[in-house]
């Protein structure tokens, strides 16, 4: 396990060697940076629309949903370029660790990212479809429909049967936010993967 942390660890290295190698200047980077995650965001959403919930990307409310994919695309990618400026400092920190659980625990901390995630979607769905509301003149409470959220929230925990459609439509609008650690564990595998096969080759 040792030689496969070690092989993790110098793929990582490289990768992150390769970032600041191309990236250039930041105040042109997280432009691109940022429009990128609004893209993905915006993919992401329509993907889990036309998947879980097509009825209701037709007819009135399909209006109404095409116009809550701005401010998701906006507020999805700002979390995801923040978070993504975290994770490299998480990276650095791990790299520079000693011991090799110190190291999987600082990846580790890309889980909480994730978990940050879900609940930042659920504020995101919850303030888009009041903005958009708010100029479609439709008065509506934000407190309220953030708690309706909440409640939506306890309730897939409770009964997940019950609520697939919503909790894979969070699963999927909650994919930028996995990149990094779907990443670091298919590094992992890799390394894991190709050590292995060397040790049975000698």
């Amino acid at each position: 396990m040792n030689t496969t942390i070690i092989t993790w660890k110098n793929s990582l290295r490289t990768l992150l060697d390769f970032y600041e190698a191309k990236r250039g200047s930041i105040y042109t980077f997280y432009p691109m940076l940022f429009l990128f995650f609004v893209l993905i965001n915006i993919a992401c959403y329509w993907w889990a629309m036309f998947t879980a919930f097509p009825d209701l990307t037709r007819g009135i409310a399909g209006q109404h949903y095409f116009k809550v994919q701005f401010p998701v695309g906006f507020l999805g990618a700002l979390f995801d370029s923040l978070s993504f400026f975290v994770t490299l400092y998480i990276i650095r920190r791990a790299l520079n660790a000693q011991k090799n659980m110190e190291y999987v625990s600082h990846l580790s901390l890309d889980l909480v990212i994730a978990l940050l995630a879900t609940f930042w979607v659920l504020y995101v769905f919850s303030f888009a479809g009041w903005l958009v509301h708010l100029f479609e003149s439709v008065q509506q409470d934000l407190s309220g429909r953030n708690e309706d959220y909440r409640e939506m929230l306890k309730d897939a925990l409770a009964n997940p049967f019950a609520n697939k459609r919503n909790i894979y439509f969070g699963l999927i609008m909650g994919v930028s936010a996995m990149l990094p650690t779907c990443g670091h564990i298919s590094m992992f595998l890799i390394s894991f993967f190709r050590t292995t096969f060397n040790k049975r080759l000698n």
